[in-house]
């Protein structure tokens, strides 16, 4: 394990010292409308240098966090299995190591190799999956691995009541009748958060945030963004309570960096990047 060349910012503890480990998963092979999220977190890399490593929302400076930055996996493009494959053997190795992981995609399916790798080791993980959509279709033409049918595999591998969604506002009719009997799935915002943090403080927990779910205002940078998201304010409230839980690794996905020539997407999702950290990394 050797650092990337340029980390994340001030992400440049050896890895054997390290708490967390950083690393990128820069795969979109299954995109279905806009594709570009390969681009993702070598923008988050590269955008980190600009903010601060201090964070005002809850005075703390990773300066003082021990993150190793392990780069981007080189990834096959055409060979989805392989990828997952790749992604599951790394987040292993981080684990037997007694780390955590915040791994950068990347489409949303980047999210079944970690969960690949989790489950023998805590079974009774739950995950909290903000989004704007389901992805709870079986199958998307004709393919089960898809980053439109993540949860589902996710679901197949941690059963019923497991999976916590919230800000889900898209997805066939199919999808949300199966959430009502499998998953617990808060439309449109971020409603029981905070009690949900209460009820699972004690339990293993991975938390992947796809940006989508925020509103295309705010988060525009995106292969499928969909209008009516939360604001960067509610993100943030949801971000900044992680710490009540015992999150055991997260994920960060769907940044596309081209459509958002402004930069400002990519900004977004450099400063919870940062937060995010800071939160695992107490």
């Amino acid at each position: 394990m050797h650092k990337n060349i340029q980390t994340f910012l001030a992400c440049d503890a050896e890895y054997e010292e390290a708490d967390v480990v950083l690393f990128g998963a820069p795969f979109d092979g299954t995109t279905s409308f806009r594709p570009g999220t390969r681009f993702g977190p070598s923008a988050i890399r590269n955008d980190s240098f600009g903010i601060e490593t201090y964070s005002p929302y809850c005075d703390r400076d990773l300066t003082e966090c021990k993150v190793f930055d392990g780069g981007d996996l080189e990834l096959p493009f055409g060979n989805t299995e392989r990828a997952l494959s790749m992604i599951e053997d790394y987040a292993k190795t981080v684990l037997k190591a007694g780390k955590k992981f915040v791994m950068l995609g990347g489409e949303h399916l980047v999210t079944l190799g970690t969960i690949r790798a989790l489950m023998p080791l805590h079974p009774d993980l739950h995950i909290i999956h903000l989004d704007a959509h389901t992805d709870l279709r079986t199958e998307y033409l004709g393919e089960a691995l898809s980053h439109s049918t993540v949860m589902y595999q996710v679901w197949k591998l941690a059963g019923d009541g497991r999976i916590h969604q919230f800000g889900i506002r898209s997805g066939e009719k199919y999808e949300f009748e199966f959430a009502a009997a499998h998953t617990k799935l808060q439309k449109f915002d971020l409603s029981g958060f905070k009690e949900m943090t209460e009820v699972l403080k004690d339990k293993p927990v991975y938390f992947s945030l796809d940006l989508d779910v925020l509103d295309p205002s705010v988060f525009w940078g995106t292969g499928t963004p969909e209008a009516g998201g939360i604001t960067f304010k509610e993100l943030m409230e949801a971000v900044l309570m992680l710490h009540r839980l015992r999150v055991v690794s997260c994920d960060i996905n769907e940044l596309s960096p081209h459509y958002d020539p402004s930069g400002c997407s990519t900004a977004v999702a450099c400063k919870l990047t940062r937060e995010i950290l800071l939160q695992i990394a107490r």
